[in-house]
């Protein structure tokens, strides 16, 4: 085999994988929808509502994407021993 005929079978392998990996991606995009936290968490600007959330919380939040497992159910009422959710 010539070099340009190499070239060629590389490049058809190359633009099959990008088909298959577009389809696949967009087969994803549709079964996202969205976050996984409840809607009590998230105000009407869509932003995260943090009121009662110690530093710390706010901080692993930012760095980690941890979000407290009590901020799920609504509550503002804190724990002797806060558990948390997600992580890196």
């Amino acid at each position: 085999m010539n070099m340009q005929t190499v070239t060629i079978v590389l490049l058809a392998v190359m633009v099959s994988f990008i088909g298959v990996q577009a389809y696949q991606i967009n087969a994803l995009k549709g079964s996202i929808t969205g976050n996984a936290i409840s809607s009590s968490v998230v105000s009407n600007t869509g932003a995260i509502d943090m009121t009662g959330w110690s530093e710390d919380e706010k901080m692993n939040y930012d760095m980690h994407g941890i979000i407290p497992s009590r901020a799920k159910t609504g509550s503002s009422s804190s724990s002797s021993t806060p558990t948390m959710v997600g992580g890196c």
